[in-house]
């Protein structure tokens, strides 16, 4: 039990915000995190100590993420958030607000293989080699994929920034 306890207290944190990463939903995030604890300590055994801990729980919690993505139950949750959203603030939260739904936005129009390593360099802030690693990728390609989303994200932020200015 302590062990177990340690584990989750070490990593719970973390985990989560991998998992929003993903799903963008906190709540959902923590469902996959508790279900990627429960997995883990039924099937300890096959740990093979290959990398460490963290990189482990972080490889389930993103497959256990993708394959959420990939659910009805996403679906349906996305067409449930839609239908009842409303946001409420002061001018400058809803203006830092506005900034930072358009950079999740943007974030989530790229395509997996873009964003996922964009997300780990920048916000997990882990290494090319680390990444290339984690990812079973060359680490060139990890530069590349890397190149390329930055170059993407600029695109939207240009197409965003001229539909404003064509608009006034």
């Amino acid at each position: 039990m302590h062990e177990m306890e340690q584990v989750m207290n070490e990593h719970t944190r973390y985990l989560v915000r991998i998992a929003y990463l993903y799903v963008k939903n906190w709540s959902t995030a923590e469902d996959i995190v508790q279900e990627v604890f429960v997995t883990y300590f039924q099937k300890s055994d096959q740990f093979r100590k290959d990398a460490s801990l963290k990189t482990y729980l972080t490889k389930m919690t993103a497959n256990r993420s993708k394959d959420y993505l990939r659910s009805w139950k996403h679906k349906k949750d996305m067409l449930l958030s839609a239908a009842f959203s409303s946001t409420k603030g002061a001018e400058d939260e809803l203006l830092e607000q506005e900034q930072l739904i358009s950079l999740r936005k943007h974030l989530f129009q790229l395509p997996l293989k873009y964003r996922e390593p964009l997300i780990l360099y920048y916000y997990d802030e882990q290494s090319i080699a680390e990444i290339a690693s984690y990812l079973e990728l060359n680490e060139n390609t990890v530069k590349t994929r890397l190149r390329r989303a930055k170059q993407q994200l600029k695109e939207f932020f240009e197409e965003e920034d001229e539909e404003v200015t064509s608009n006034e």
